[in-house]
């Protein structure tokens, strides 16, 4: 059984495809980077594996009892939200005891090896509004380290955040790949996909190349997704899926 199965998924918006006619399958256990130029419909594809965004043709189907964890863009989280680092990283525990459940101190010593985890001891009553780019996904990924999913989707996670957080953050990626999660990426930086994703969905509105990370980023593959998105018409007739 796949961890995750696309069958003819189409996506969009008012019938214009961001995604046109996917199929394909993700393995459990899997490291898959899902790379492409702007406007290639990357970060549409994860939010429609998230739930978040309802197919207009065509299916995605996650792998049955398996807990999901999603990571948005920075860009899409309010960091203006009156919150300390500490209940931030605390709401990964949701899932297992609810919205108002309370924190035990079994979960207390999760919760701060979580913040240790991801180089944060001494953070705990910072204000989000006060972190660094870096500082907050870090305290994301302690999150994210909470949920204890079994396929974990991860926007852009290392964007606009300096080299050694980088470095740390794919540190904790290449761990939940040891344990067997299913990890699922959208990245912009090549070197980093060929150096550490095994396996790259190259997406251009639809599949270009799928596969292994050395036989789907070739030259000729990366100019076809190029000219794939350079030619798209937003004035075209809407999908006929």
């Amino acid at each position: 059984m796949p961890a995750i199965r696309f069958s003819d998924l189409t996506l969009g918006y008012d019938r214009h495809p961001a995604v046109h006619h996917l199929c394909g399958e993700i393995a459990p256990g899997s490291l898959t980077a899902i790379v492409g130029p702007n406007g290639a419909g990357k970060s549409t594809l994860l939010k429609a594996i998230a739930g978040a965004l309802s197919p207009l043709d065509g299916t995605v189907t996650l792998a049955k009892g398996k807990r999901l964890a999603y990571l948005p863009q920075s860009a899409e989280l309010d960091r203006s939200f009156p919150i300390h680092v500490y209940d931030l990283v605390a709401m990964g525990l949701w899932g297992a005891a609810g919205i108002f459940g309370k924190i035990g101190l079994g979960q207390r010593s999760k919760i701060e090896a979580a913040i240790a985890a991801v180089g944060l001891t001494g953070f705990e009553s910072r204000s989000i509004g006060t972190l660094s780019g870096g500082q907050m996904q870090r305290a994301l990924f302690a999150r994210l380290l909470l949920q204890d999913a079994d396929i974990i989707l991860l926007d852009e996670p290392f964007t606009a955040i300096d080299a050694r957080t980088s470095a740390d953050l794919l540190a904790l990626v290449q761990r939940w790949h040891g344990e067997n999660r299913t990890v699922v990426a959208v990245l912009h930086d090549i070197e980093t996909v060929k150096r550490a994703f095994p396996q790259t969905l190259l997406l251009a509105r639809e599949a270009i190349a799928w596969g292994e990370t050395g036989e789907v980023l070739t030259a000729n593959n990366l100019l076809k997704a190029r000219r794939m998105v350079e030619a798209f018409d937003s004035h075209a007739a809407p999908c006929a899926a």
